[in-house]
């Protein structure tokens, strides 16, 4: 109703001067017969008033179609009714719409294409980061150490560059299936195991119980748990020789717990760590911060329905947990 009132105020308006206009005149005139002025003003406004009435109510769906949200884009789609400006505006929507599809699906070919490059370009990389480290080992330390080192955060950064390039569709790259979180984190030791003597850090594993299996999705899972372990030991540092990994079950949950003992993190950064391109005061002493680790990690962990819990104080350590929900424990189903 405010729409249609507010389209139609100027013909108030002009439908206000017409009738008090045109009966001065005819006073002005000499013509005084104010039965005859009043019933003209009546019928006027009688008809102005027929005119508004069937003009609403011929277009209410119309502007009610105008004020209304809509929550899907089929639904600006649906037929207003038989009014031409009505099926006017369905038709442009119609038309709208189709162009909205066709420049989605160049968009998702584009992005496709460039998922493809860019997972090609990675592997394509790591060749010559191998063949780099294989030479390394030719030559005397500390050089072959520091080349190692040096591949090591350029795998890194490419791995980061293509889980992120994944994680528009990570919907689609998903395979659920049963993970065993022990053997899962000896292979992410295994993978990290120069990155511990480097460091001077190293992992101690405590498992409440054996073969606590997960179901979700070993590849991400990896990611994540890589990501979090190269985290607490980057913080440990010259400030501690052990993080803490652990495994247990708590109130029906399995709960994969990383725990460092390092510089930890100021309570002004706490909310802040898993937002995008957040470095915090930490990140920013350390080169290698990119503000993108801790991102990755909420991101995946959120599609892949598990939650995430992070505790620190600073001087004392850091505690992350990754909790995976009853119906995803499979340990005692």
């Amino acid at each position: 109703m405010k729409l249609f009132i507010r389209e139609h105020l100027l013909l108030f308006c002009l439908q206000i001067v017409q009738v008090s206009i045109i009966p001065a005149l005819f006073w002005l005139d000499g013509y005084q017969n104010t039965g005859v002025l009043f019933y003209s003003v009546v019928l006027s406004s009688f008809f102005f008033t027929i005119y508004l009435l069937y003009r609403y109510l011929s277009r209410k769906n119309f502007y009610l179609k105008l004020q209304q949200s809509i929550e899907t884009i089929e639904e600006s789609l649906a037929t207003t009714d038989h009014a031409p400006i009505a099926e006017a505006l369905d038709q442009l929507l119609k038309k709208q719409y189709r162009l909205y599809q066709e420049q989605l699906l160049e968009a998702e070919e584009q992005q496709s294409e460039h998922l493809l490059f860019m997972d090609r370009w990675v592997h394509q990389m790591k060749t010559p980061l191998s063949v780099i480290e294989l030479t390394a080992q030719t030559l005397d330390e500390p050089e072959s150490s520091s080349i190692r080192e040096e591949t090591d955060r350029m795998r890194n950064g490419l791995n980061t560059v293509l889980y992120m390039a994944r994680l528009r569709t990570i919907a689609e790259d998903f395979h659920i299936k049963p993970v065993d979180l022990q053997q899962l984190l000896h292979e992410v030791n295994q993978e990290n195991k120069r990155y511990y003597i480097r460091n001077n850090v190293f992992p101690q594993l405590k498992v409440e119980r054996e073969k606590i299996t997960v179901g979700t999705d070993e590849k991400w899972l990896f990611f994540i748990v890589s990501q979090l372990i190269q985290n607490a030991v980057k913080y440990s540092a010259g400030i501690s020789k052990n993080i803490t990994l652990s495994i247990y079950e708590k109130a029906g949950e399995a709960v994969l717990e990383i725990q460092d003992y390092g510089i930890g993190i100021p309570k002004t950064d706490l909310k802040r760590v898993f937002n995008q391109f957040f470095t915090g005061e930490n990140g920013r002493a350390y080169r290698e911060s990119t503000g993108m680790g801790l991102y990755l990690v909420k991101q995946v962990i959120h599609h892949l329905d598990h939650r995430i819990e992070l505790e620190s104080e600073v001087g004392d350590g850091t505690v992350v947990r990754i909790i995976f929900s009853s119906t995803q424990n499979l340990t005692r189903m």
